[in-house]
């Protein structure tokens, strides 16, 4: 394995555990890059806030800025919500953040979609502006004071330890349904080759996908990696994965997925050929991909908190301007871990997860 997983299930789920009360949160000590902003002291005016998503045509994101909402409703901040017009549409999250920077805002939460993006939010840090990436760790550390998100390469190990028990020694025959082939974005990396190091299957380069061997052993037995192919998130994106990679090799019988709609959107395709004994994996969490799970399109997903995430970068900003208090990361980590758990109805053994049922009470969407 590329990294430990020796987390225990308590420490895995907190966010399971702190998403539907969460209190007043008290952030103290320095970010990981705590030099660059300098909003920070009592405010008598409004606090200005821009949410800035990839796409509202994803339920995550719809979570996301419904948290955000009702953060700002609590706090009294005035909320700006911003979107780009698809998912990897880094035009539209540049505007949005130059509007930000010119209306003053004091600072900007952004799940950025590529390094123009990251360019565009160093210029804001510069401006004053204190910058949360949620959900994305930016490639560009500089470009944020912090990070709130998932452990997207924990998400990944957990469905690919699962997936790997789960065949029980079967060759898998995997198809590889990322975000992106024309950028790296850490979160489509950091799924994938979690995944893979999940399964037991050696990586190249850890930032890079599709970079791993074709052929070879996982910690089961033998796997062929048909190819990889993006999704843009999208159901119609995994849709037309599945069916490029179905040309390629109709046996296969493992479907790693960056997210739940390119989950169902392969469902979609492999049910038309007439296959419905692969395993799909794939990661979100939401109330409709738990729902997936327990009615069988999904294996298992690993459910993350979009509007913990929200919630937390809201409060840290306004705890920043009224306080002067930074949010600082997680212990061992370069970002706050918001946490995951592994969500299916078929346990295996030595895998943490919780089940569809309990899974509903803390899904979102």
């Amino acid at each position: 394995m590329n990294r430990t997983t020796t987390q225990s299930t308590v420490t895995r789920m907190i966010a399971a555990a702190s998403v539907a009360t969460l209190a007043t949160i008290g952030f103290a000590g320095c970010s990981s890059n705590a030099s660059s902003s300098s909003t920070t002291g009592a405010t008598s005016g409004p606090i200005g806030v821009s949410l800035i998503v990839k796409t509202t045509t994803n339920p995550f994101f719809v979570a996301m800025e419904d948290g955000a909402k009702k953060a700002a409703d609590a706090a009294g901040v005035t909320l700006t919500l911003a979107a780009g017009k698809a998912d990897g549409d880094e035009a539209s999250q540049i505007t949005a953040v130059e509007n930000a920077i010119s209306k003053g805002d004091k600072g900007i939460l952004i799940t950025p979609t590529g390094p123009s993006v990251e360019d565009a939010l160093v210029k804001a840090r510069a401006a004053g502006l204190f910058v949360i990436a949620l959900d994305t760790p930016p490639t560009n550390k500089d470009s944020v004071d912090i990070t709130f998100a998932t452990d997207n390469y924990l998400a990944g190990q957990d469905i690919g330890k699962w997936t790997a028990a789960k065949l029980a020694g079967q060759k898998a025959t995997i198809a590889m349904l990322d975000l992106f082939g024309d950028k790296i974005v850490s979160v489509d990396v950091n799924r994938d080759q979690g995944f893979l190091d999940g399964m037991g299957i050696n990586t190249a380069d850890k930032a890079k996908n599709g970079d791993e061997a074709k052929t070879g052993t996982y910690s089961g037995g033998d796997y062929e990696i048909v190819g990889n192919e993006p999704t843009n998130g999208a159901e119609d994106g995994g849709r037309t994965a599945a069916e490029t990679l179905l040309s390629k090799n109709p046996n296969i019988n493992v479907v790693y997925t960056i997210n739940e709609p390119a989950a169902y959107g392969a469902y979609q395709a492999f049910k038309a050929a007439g296959k419905t004994d692969m395993i799909v994996v794939s990661i979100d969490g939401g109330c409709a991909g738990v729902k997936q799970v327990k009615d069988g399109i999904i294996g298992a997903t690993a459910q993350q908190y979009p509007v913990k995430m929200a919630e937390l970068g809201v409060q840290a900003i306004v705890d920043l301007i009224n306080k002067g208090a930074k949010p600082t990361t997680s212990p061992g980590l370069d970002f706050y871990n918001t946490g995951v758990a592994l969500v299916t109805d078929a346990p295996q053994t030595g895998v943490d997860s919780i089940d569809t049922t309990k899974a509903s009470g803390i899904c979102w969407g």
